[in-house]
């Protein structure tokens, strides 16, 4: 029997220190990435938890900013400029502060008339950056106080998707219809960070950690995972 082996777990008193901490981690894998390869092919996350650290990242000054090729993890089917669009608020936190980093910027195609095909469409996008297999360089991932992580959601057919790199959820989540990277397009990254912070957290990543398959986040490769949690999220 193979025994379950966590992510590595740094916790931090506030979510203001986390933020920070997970800012200098990424900046430093950015950095890492670029120095291997010459480009440092990166899929991040939505959600409110990111944009303090996507803004605490935007003021360094020594991150090759053009050497970046930057994907979504997820996305919700909402039209251009929704407040429900990840991609709005990471141009506000992010790309707004960076517009060298927009060049290299590419959003998942949610408005494409014809999703499935938009799906196989940003995939091969993302084989120009990551070689085949696709091999992301870092994934950011948050966590849902349900155990969801990227648009990987409880009971949705997508959590059983093995031979697509992109996939859209079967259903609606939180009134959304999801596009999202699936587990093997995660678990193949060289790295993997998670940002969880809040006491609503609190449950689902102590399952998270424990290997607990009933919530999604548990399907996500542990070997070259950090977690970066404040004290409320970690402790409950």
């Amino acid at each position: 029997m193979t025994t379950h082996r966590p992510p590595v777990l740094e916790v931090h008193e506030t979510v203001e220190q986390t933020d920070a901490k997970a800012a200098e981690w990424l900046a430093e894998a950015i950095r890492e990435s670029v120095s291997a390869r010459d480009c440092c092919a990166m899929a991040v996350s939505g959600g409110r938890s990111p944009w303090p650290m996507f803004a605490m990242l935007s003021d360094q000054q020594d991150i090759p900013w053009a050497k970046i090729h930057l994907f979504q993890v997820d996305e919700r089917i909402a039209p251009d400029g929704s407040d429900d669009r990840n991609y709005t608020h990471l141009k506000a936190n992010l790309l707004a502060q960076r517009p060298e980093l927009s060049v290299h910027t590419f959003p998942m195609p949610v408005n494409d008339s014809d999703l499935e095909a938009a799906c196989d469409r940003y995939s091969d996008l993302m084989t120009t950056s990551c070689g085949s297999p696709r091999v992301l360089d870092i994934v950011h991932l948050g966590l849902g106080p349900d155990g969801h992580t990227a648009s990987l959601v409880p009971g949705d057919d997508v959590l059983k998707v093995t031979d697509r790199d992109v996939a859209l959820t079967g259903g609606l989540y939180q009134d959304r219809r999801r596009m999202t990277l699936t587990y093997p397009c995660i678990n193949r990254a060289q790295r993997i960070m998670w940002q969880v912070v809040g006491a609503g957290k609190a449950t689902a990543l102590g399952k998270m950690m424990a290997g607990d398959h009933s919530v999604p986040g548990a399907g996500i490769a542990t070997e070259q995972a950090v977690v970066f949690a404040d004290s409320a999220a970690a402790n409950g």
